[in-house]
């Protein structure tokens, strides 16, 4: 039987010993949190605010400890200037691993509103970034981001797909 996204998510991030793991609670990502506080190699705790998550990371970052923020897209609607005050201009690889919401059958208005801002904010950061779609491609895209953020001393941002995650459906069923 295959592996799901999040167990793959736990295989990498434990092979590249990223072990800080600050969050925004998330449905989407309920199952790759509970694996991560499942699991002693792992320090993971919820934060108020992902500015927040970003500062811990950053700081446990230039302690020498790796590690990733876990948010949805909505989170990261607050984050370009913490982003381009801190690990951009600092050259500092934080780590962001952002449930993709606002697409392919989204119900919230401002989540949808959120989605079209996430990825020219990126690019305007000239941030990488990379969605993840598949589950065959999940491991490659999470283990070479990961290497490319710490080899070029840059963040990095996953984007998890409703694709790959399921995402969060509509609760208005189809015809009604």
């Amino acid at each position: 039987m295959a592996q799901a996204w999040h167990e793959i998510v736990v295989e990498v991030l434990k092979a590249n010993e990223v072990r800080l793991i600050p969050y925004v609670p998330d449905n989407v990502l309920k199952p790759l949190i509970n694996a991560i506080h499942a699991d002693p190699y792992f320090t993971a705790f919820a934060t108020a605010r992902e500015e927040e998550a970003i500062g811990i990371v950053a700081g446990a970052v230039m302690a020498g400890m790796r590690g990733m923020v876990l948010m949805q897209t909505s989170g990261f609607a607050t984050l370009a200037n913490v982003l381009a005050s801190l690990p951009c201009a600092y050259q500092i690889p934080v780590l962001l691993m952002v449930s993709e919401r606002g697409t392919l059958g989204e119900f919230n208005l401002g989540q949808a509103a959120v989605w079209r801002t996430m990825r020219p904010t990126l690019e305007a950061l000239a941030m990488e970034h990379h969605v993840i779609t598949r589950l065959d491609e999940c491991e490659f895209i999470v283990d070479r981001t990961i290497r490319q953020a710490l080899m070029t001393q840059m963040p990095a941002t996953l984007i998890l797909s409703p694709l790959l995650t399921g995402g969060k459906a509509s609760p208005v069923k189809a015809g009604g």
